[in-house]
């Protein structure tokens, strides 16, 4: 199995040099930094010492062959391993309470045995997942901070093992990278950081022929959901839900208002994260109602 390692992008692009080529249906692991790039990880480390040019840093990319704009990217979560330290911060201006926040501060945390030991009477079960995934955009670079069409810094705590996502393909190859895992992190990552950690990934990449998306989407065992980023929240809400609509009108068989009143009654609209350039929402629909998205 291959290993992607030694090699972070900080920027989502289609004229970044990928790392390796893989088969179409091939599984590899992505050996990853956390969002620091490592670099808060030492006792005595500080923010005022970050190199922020070196933020949200993404392993790869890798070519997928087979894979043509057009197509459909699939990525399937198979496994996070976690290392043994977590990182957290408040800083001022950042976030939810930013401008609550007086002064700057930094939080080392243990992760062991399945826990986060965030002080001597605060401990908690341990919800790998994924913040930075995804696909070259359209045109240009997009900072690996920054989410959108293509993935990015979507922040989304279901990006975890089992989940299968769904990436449009802009760029043949697809060129992919992944980053950012989490320890744990709530819904709306309101103070910016969750338990940031390094981690290998486990995926396996495969294309879809014959159909396409404009924004990722995401299932596991319990869900199907539409993910849309956009630096305006209601935007972001009116697009996942727009698109959730003419999902279950195709496949159900639906009228627009008869997919619009069943959204209403079963669904549910998930915040991933309301701190980043663009805030990222997912529309969730339960799979005892919509089976599948493909």
């Amino acid at each position: 199995m291959k290993i992607i390692e030694n090699n972070m992008v900080f920027a989502f692009d289609g004229k970044n040099k990928c790392v390796a080529e893989i088969e179409d249906g091939e599984t590899l692991v992505f050996r990853t930094h956390d969002c620091f790039d490592n670099q808060l990880s030492e006792e005595g480390s500080s923010i005022g010492n970050l190199n922020w040019d070196c933020i949200n840093p993404a392993t790869g990319p890798v070519y997928v062959k087979n894979a043509l704009a057009g197509d459909v990217l699939k990525v399937e979560i198979l496994d996070i391993k976690l290392k043994n330290q977590g990182v957290m911060c408040a800083l001022p201006d950042n976030g939810v309470l930013g401008s609550l926040v007086k002064e700057e501060s930094v939080k080392r945390l243990k992760v062991e045995d399945n826990k986060v030991y965030f002080n001597e009477n605060i401990v908690f079960d341990v919800n790998p997942m994924i913040g930075v995934i995804g696909v070259a955009p359209k045109s240009g670079a997009i900072n690996c901070g920054t989410p959108g069409n293509h993935g990015g810094n979507m922040d989304n705590k279901r990006i975890a093992k089992g989940a299968t996502l769904y990436f449009p393909v802009f760029h043949d190859g697809a060129v992919f990278s992944l980053g950012d895992v989490h320890a744990a992190m709530g819904d709306g990552e309101i103070m910016v950081s969750g338990v940031e950690i390094s981690a290998d990934v486990t995926v396996r990449l495969s294309v879809i022929k014959g159909v396409s998306i404009e924004t990722p989407m995401l299932e596991n065992d319990d869900i199907c959901g539409v993910i849309y980023s956009h630096e305006e929240i209601e935007k972001a809400v009116f697009h996942a839900v727009r698109i959730t609509n003419e999902i279950m009108q195709k496949k159900l068989g639906l009228s627009f208002n008869d997919a619009g009143m069943l959204i209403s009654a079963v669904g549910d609209l998930r915040f991933c994260q309301v701190v980043d350039p663009e805030r990222t929402v997912m529309m969730c629909i339960p799979k005892t109602i919509l089976s599948k998205l493909f």
